[in-house]
Parts: structure tokens; C-alpha cells; sequence
């Protein structure tokens, strides 16, 4: 095998690297910045040019990260990659290994649907395709983006007409910079934790447009937040950080909103499902695209996926990896602390404190 799972990761003996480690190696190629695919402590990094900033804000100023052009063929021990978008957040990569006349592709984690905030995905042609399968089932299938944010400005606008403020919960890479880049700003102001305002820096470095946001240990402290947005990640949900809004609606934007018994679990007024991921159709359509004779399927509905692609003659095998899809998108903790571009390091003095 051109690529493998070992204890330490997808493993390419060829040119003697591993795709996304879950253990500290020598040489890694990451596919994207999610902390379940990007992990410090390895010796060197190669990734995606398209979202250094973001990258170098998680693996620490010391991590050392070379970066690639997307299409841009780099020779590794006279292997050839190469980094092709994925869709699925600012920088996210498949990652195409050449190698004794074989072409492999990770795909990471990614998406068909349209987003603002990083390129689409494009389809590689190759012999043999890992992918991920965290939407794996037939029920999955995504309304239209413009749908889903139609939606998410009409519960937004209600709750200003009402004098509430509006709490919406989305993980603090990747889903709060595609909200606040989708959603009608005109509606009113818009407040962000701190956990997705660090990652702001990043998209806005990279030249993603977003738009004016405030920080909300910045704002007053007797500040009225009725009209307002508020982007928060899910670990702020039931903290008394929440107090300082006064009369608020609450929401959660993930593709597990599709899940009552998620949207339960969540106890909030609203549910948006609104994933990263490729849902159903998506993910046959970008399986077929590739024309891979082998498929591998790493996390999420596995066993599912493989089972239909093998009924329809591909030859299709799980891969045990320890990857984790949409729960692998971080959740900042309470208490947490994050670094400006400046390198000024923060923390949130009203997150599980004070909330005046």
C-alpha cells in the first residue's frame, strides 16, 4: 500500500511522511487545521498555503510549517504531492500522492456546497481514494446554503424586532467565519467570543472577507445587546458568560441539528443544520469524480458506505484511523485563552465569571 494506517498515522513508506499523524512524527502533510487533523509536537509540517495563518495559530508560533500552493507538486524521498482544495474550511486540502506509476488521494474532510470563506472542492482523478464518511447515511442530504442562512437571518431579524439578542453556537474554526460571512450583517451588529475572534485574525490575514465584528470582552460592560448576533462556540452554552445578553434567543448551526435527539440534547431554541461535511450525495458524487478503482472509508458511517459502494462493484474497505469528523471541530473550553497575530496572549474575563 502507497499509504497506510500505522499507530502513528496514515504512513507513506515511500517518501517516509504521514498524512494528518495523530502522534508526533518527523515529517507530516496536513490536510487541514481542525485539531483532530493537525496536531503539534512533529518536527515539520507541509500544508496548504491558502490558510498558514489559521495553521500557525494552532500549532504554536515554534511549529515549523512549510506551505504549498494549491496544485504546486512538491518531491518528498521521490515521491510527488501535491495539495488540491477540499471545500471544507479556509486551507483545507486533499492530499494526492504519486508514486510507481499510482496515484493516492486523502481527502481530509470536505464539502461540495458553496462557501465564501475557501475555495471549492475539486475533484482529483486517482487509482485509489480515502475519504471520510461522517455523513454516511442516506438521510443526510443539506438544504441549499442560501436556505439555511435564509433562515438563520429571518430568526435573527424576529428576535431584533422583539428586543432579544440572538446566541448562535457553531465551532470556532471553520463554521463561525462561514456565518458571519454568509448571514445579513445589515440586520444588526454583530458580537463574537473571543475563541472566534482569534481565528478572525487569520481569515482576514488571508484576505477572507467577514464582517465587523466585536469582541465581547471589548464591549461595554452595561452594553444592551438586544438586536444583536452573537457567535459563540458550543462550550460557551449553559456559562455564565451568557448572563451579560439579557433576553436572548439561542441556536446551533451543525449537521447534526438534522438529528432530533441532537437538537434536544442542545436544549436550544433553534436548530440550523448547516455541516462542512459532505452529505450523501455529495460524498457518491465526489467518490464517482475521482474514477478510483479503491476506496477506502475512514471515520464516520463506515460500514454503511463501504457496504453500498462494494453492491454497486467498487472495491471498497474501511481504514481504521482516529480521526472525528464534525465532533473533531474544536471546542474552546472555559477558562481558555487565545493569541492575537500580535501575540498578545487573551482570555475571556467574564467566561464563567462576572457576567455584568
Amino acid at each position: 500500500m502507497l499509504i497506510a494506517p500505522t499507530p502513528k498515522g496514515l504512513y507513506c513508506a515511500a517518501g517516509d511522511f504521514y498524512v494528518d499523524p495523530w502522534q508526533p512524527v518527523d515529517r507530516a502533510v496536513i490536510t487541514h487545521a481542525h485539531s483532530d487533523h493537525a496536531r503539534p509536537g512533529s518536527g515539520a509540517y507541509l500544508a496548504s498555503r491558502a490558510g498558514l495563518p489559521v495553521l500557525q495559530t494552532r500549532l504554536g508560533p515554534d511549529a515549523s510549517i512549510e506551505g504549498l500552493a494549491y496544485g504546486e507538486v512538491r518531491d518528498i524521498g521521490g515521491v510527488k504531492v501535491s495539495l488540491h482544495p477540499a471545500g471544507h474550511v479556509l486551507g483545507s486540502a486533499q492530499v494526492r500522492v504519486e508514486h510507481g506509476g499510482e496515484v493516492w488521494v486523502v481527502s481530509g474532510d470536505y464539502k461540495l456546497d458553496p462557501d465564501p470563506t475557501c475555495a471549492p472542492f475539486e475533484p482529483v482523478r486517482c487509482n485509489v481514494f480515502i475519504t471520510e464518511s461522517t455523513f454516511g447515511l442516506p438521510i443526510y442530504r443539506w438544504q441549499a446554503p442560501s436556505e439555511i442562512f435564509g433562515g438563520i437571518d429571518r430568526w435573527w431579524a424576529r428576535n431584533a424586532r422583539d428586543g432579544r439578542a440572538s446566541v448562535l453556537f457553531g465551532y470556532a474554526f471553520g463554521k463561525a467565519q462561514r456565518i458571519l460571512a454568509s448571514v445579513d450583517a445589515s440586520i444588526g451588529p454583530i458580537v463574537v467570543h473571543g475563541a472566534v475572534e482569534s481565528l478572525n485574525y487569520g481569515y482576514r490575514e488571508c484576505g477572507v472577507a467577514l464582517p465587523e465584528t466585536t469582541l465581547v470582552s471589548d464591549s461595554h460592560p452595561r452594553r444592551d445587546y438586544a438586536g444583536a448576533l452573537i457567535v459563540a462556540p458550543p462550550s460557551a452554552q449553559s456559562t455564565p458568560w451568557l448572563r451579560r445578553f439579557g433576553d436572548y434567543s439561542d441556536a446551533f448551526a451543525s449537521g447534526w441539528m438534522a438529528i432530533r435527539g441532537a437538537r434536544r440534547q442542545r436544549s436550544v431554541d433553534q436548530g440550523f443544520v448547516l455541516s462542512d461535511h459532505a452529505d450523501w450525495p455529495s460524498l457518491l458524487s465526489a467518490i464517482g469524480s475521482t474514477g478510483a478503482e479503491r476506496v477506502y472509508v475512514t471515520h464516520g458511517q463506515v460500514e454503511p458506505l463501504v457496504r453500498f459502494l462494494s453492491e454497486r462493484g467498487l472495491d471498497a474497505q474501511a481504514m481504521k484511523t482516529e480521526f472525528e469528523g464534525e465532533a473533531g471541530a474544536e471546542e474552546t473550553k472555559p477558562g481558555s485563552e487565545w493569541s492575537s497575530p500580535e501575540g498578545k496572549l487573551h482570555s475571556d474575563p467574564g467566561f464563567g465569571g462576572d457576567p455584568s
